[in-house]
């Protein structure tokens, strides 16, 4: 599948790039919205200021289901839904990700904090400031909402995740964006995949309470994994790992909860494991003080904005393309022949 939107690719060191931007760059330079806005149209703009989209759900409701919830009530409202078009499907995502910030109930005193950039004016209403009031009734201290905002950025697009690749093949079939957004939600909403940052945190929270060891090794024989550490693409450490985590050291730095995280870490590392993303947006959660949800929230709204710009691309390509064959495999024919199932299979 050629795309022309993210880019890993391993010389020196693995380099992550969205359309020709370092995305470490991006993560700790630019706002959400703006990296979206180049994830859909390739142009990243100085600016980018999104209507803030009101929307009510249960307040009971998982994230996963409310973010589900918001998604299907914005396609009923839309009466051009089926305009597949760059600007349209642009729109769609401004108002779909902005609904999406504000979907869930604000947890603090609801005043949103400006998002401060390097060498930039203080943003306000960004998606970041806004979810922040929703992640944690803390107020954030300096440096708080620009690491959730570089959380969304480096989470936005990671070439063909599975719920990406569910995504393409929606489009394929020239479902609407915003049934394309529902295939990436139903397919991240596993727990190895959208929901990593939540058994990240059941192994934190177990680490607090026993101990890094005690945790890891609990953690290896209920998922033969340490949750958090590790990724295919990257053997020599997930580069986005590292941005965060830097951000979220300096902003908590002393904190009893960051030092939790850092001798897990530390714990893994031994080990010959080092953290992945999951584990640094988890760390982010548990340093904020912020529900064992957090990372899901995070992740669902900054991936859905990659969906999109897979949605679009794929909408360019000719329709129906993904139709794999499946091996037919006769399982009556085999138990005749007195073979078991799984080493005919195997």
């Amino acid at each position: 599948i050629e795309t022309s939107i993210t880019s890993i690719v391993a010389v020196d060191r693995v380099r992550v790039s969205y359309r020709g931007h370092d995305q470490g760059a991006l993560a700790v330079g630019a706002s959400f919205e703006e990296v979206a806005e180049l994830l859909w149209t390739g142009t990243l703009p100085t600016a980018s200021a999104w209507p803030i989209i009101s929307t009510t759900t249960p307040a009971a409701a998982r994230v996963l289901d409310r973010f589900s919830m918001t998604v299907t009530a914005a396609a009923v409202a839309d009466p051009a839904r089926d305009d597949l078009s760059e600007d349209a499907v642009v729109s769609v995502g401004r108002r779909v990700l902005s609904a999406l910030a504000e979907s869930s109930p604000v947890l603090g005193d609801g005043r949103v904090p400006r998002l401060h950039l390097p060498d930039r004016d203080p943003l306000r209403s960004t998606v970041a400031g806004r979810l922040w009031t929703r992640l944690t009734p803390l107020r954030p201290p300096p440096g708080g909402v620009h690491a959730v905002n570089a959380a969304l950025v480096l989470l936005a697009d990671h070439e063909l995740a599975p719920s990406t690749l569910a995504v393409r093949v929606a489009a394929s079939t020239r479902a609407d964006p915003y049934a394309a957004l529902s295939a990436g939600l139903a397919t991240g909403s596993g727990p190895f995949h959208g929901g990593a940052s939540r058994l990240c945190r059941e192994v934190l929270d177990r680490a607090a309470s026993t101990s890094s060891d005690a945790a890891l090794a609990d953690a290896a024989a209920s998922f033969g994994v340490y949750p958090g550490f590790g990724h295919p693409l990257y053997p020599q450490g997930d580069p986005r790992a590292v941005v965060l985590l830097d951000l979220v050291r300096t902003t908590w730095a002393g904190s009893r909860r960051l030092a939790q995280a850092e001798a897990l870490i530390s714990a893994a590392n031994r080990r010959g494991a080092l953290p992945n993303v999951d584990l640094a947006l988890a760390a982010l959660g548990h340093a904020a003080g912020m529900g064992a949800d957090a990372g899901e929230s995070i992740f669902a709204i900054a991936r859905c904005a990659g969906w999109l710009a897979h949605a679009l691309e794929e909408y360019a390509q000719p329709p129906l393309r993904f139709r794999p064959r499946a091996l037919f495999v006769d399982l009556s024919a085999e138990q005749g022949r007195g073979e078991t199932t799984p080493s005919r299979l195997g």
